[in-house]
Order: structure tokens, then sequence, then C-alpha cells
């Protein structure tokens, strides 16, 4: 079922190296916000962070923590957004990274909202920023097939986002192993490849 309610997101490049939106995709542990954060570094001007993740037990605490200690003196504001992406990126200057829509919408559907509407919604107000907007998310489809409704419904509505993004992105790079893959469009000028 495709995502509605969304806006083409016009991809006239912005100042700088990247386009108005740009998504790396992953597995865990594959590279993906370091080198989403190495894209973004490729920008000229102030940074914001929005960083979509809720510390609901120690282990994710930590994991927060040092996400936060590696941005630390990078010239980075952080906006905590588990929840009010919309207003994250109304409130955020600069070159915008998203870490990671795979928690936001999680985060959404565990709090009972319509994963469908809030993909569309999420397409609207990309569209509508100035950008560049470099987003992160998983890529979940290649696991087994979950065994649980809720976990199901998930996957279905993460990969369905992933592609409605990857269709409005000027640039969409695989992150496997630590090493970016182009999907769609070009990695910048002066991105290294080993980020």
């Amino acid at each position: 079922m495709p995502v509605t309610g969304s806006k083409r997101i016009p991809q006239p490049a912005a100042p700088g190296p990247l386009p108005r939106l740009s998504l790396v995709l992953g597995g865990a542990r594959s590279g993906k916000s370091r080198l989403a954060e190495a894209l973004a570094a490729l920008a000229p001007g102030p940074r914001s962070y929005i960083a979509t993740a809720e510390p609901g037990d120690a282990e994710m605490a930590a994991r927060i923590a040092r996400h936060r200690a590696d941005r630390a003196g990078g010239g980075w504001v952080t906006l905590e957004a588990p929840h009010d992406l919309a207003g994250a990126l109304a409130a955020a200057r600069g070159v915008v990274l998203i870490d990671c829509l795979t928690l936001w919408l999680s985060n959404r559907m565990l709090a009972g909202a319509d994963p469908e509407a809030e993909a569309g919604a999420l397409l609207a107000v990309l569209a509508a920023h100035p950008g560049p907007v470099v987003a992160v998310s998983n890529e979940v489809g290649w696991s087994i097939v979950p065994e649980n409704a809720l976990a199901r419904a998930f996957r279905d509505a993460q990969g369905r986002l992933n592609q409605a993004l990857a269709a409005e992105a000027g640039l969409v790079v695989a992150a496997i192993a630590g090493l970016p893959l182009a999907l769609k469009g070009d990695l910048p000028e002066g991105f290294d490849r080993r980020a």
C-alpha cells in the first residue's frame, strides 16, 4: 500500500554538496549513522541532529550517551524528538541529520499512531523543509518474518516508509560493513568512502 499525502520534495541542489534529501539505509551496526554524519559534515553552516531514541532501559541509555559523546565538540545542536519529528524539523537549522526514522516509526506505532498517516505527514514536512536533510533508516526486511502481528506490521510499514523516502531522495546510500554504496545519485565529491 503506497504512502499517501506527500508532496513532491524539490531536488535542486541545496547550498553545498548535498541534495535536499539524502537517505542512508543499513542494518544494525552497518555504519549507517557514522556515514550519515560524514555526509552531513560536508554541508556548510550549522548542524542539527534530531535524535529519536527513547532510553527505555539502561542499555539504550548507554547507547544514547555514546551517540551524544560522538557528536560532542562537532558543532552539532541536538534536538530530542522521539515523537514530534515535525516540530524538531521546524526548529532545526542548517543541515539536519535525523537518526533514526526506524526508532521514530516504532515509537509512533507503539503510541497507537497510524503508520501510513505518520509517513505521509513526514514526507509533507520534508517537502517543506529548506534542506538539506540526511535521514537514517534501518533496512528491516532482510531478516526472518516476525512471529507476531505487531512486528510484521512494523516491518511492512518501515519498508513502505523507506521506499517512499527513497523515491523522493536525491541521494540514497546503503551502508554495508561500514562502507557506502550509492543506490541513487552520486556520493558528493570529497566524501571519504571509509568515513
